[in-house]
């Protein structure tokens, strides 16, 4: 190995070196603390955005339903303990306890209609 290529090598690590040199200065000179609350707010800063993204993901597995219509049997996607319009009936629903529901003010009475046949007065 040659001095050049000794002098190359170090030229990668003098970044390092500088890094190293200073957090020893800082160490022995009693301002260890500070080094110490760098490295933390480092280590936060890669840290919490990892565990926000897990978090969030978890959240969002909670949280998300996948659910049918009851009026026109759409699939629809929609938060937990929400209110949402139905995109392909406009039905007002309501989502709680991970179903859908349709959404009626207080007071309302929701009836099915049955389809009666007619007679006529002949028969």
């Amino acid at each position: 190995m040659s001095f050049k290529t000794f002098q190359s090598n170090l030229s990668h690590l003098r970044p390092w070196l500088t890094l190293f040199a200073i957090v020893w200065l800082l160490g022995t000179f009693g301002l260890g603390w500070l080094v110490n609350s760098l490295l933390i707010i480092l280590g936060l800063l890669f840290i919490a955005p990892i565990v926000a993204f897990f978090g969030f993901r978890w959240w969002l597995q909670r949280s998300l339903i996948v659910d049918n219509c009851p009026v026109c049997s759409a699939q629809i996607t929609g938060l937990n303990n929400t209110q949402l319009q139905c995109p392909s009936c406009g039905e007002k629903l309501l989502i709680q306890n991970r179903t859908l529901q349709r959404f009626t003010p207080e007071g309302t009475i929701d009836v099915t209609a049955v389809e009666v046949p007619a007679k006529s007065l002949e028969e």
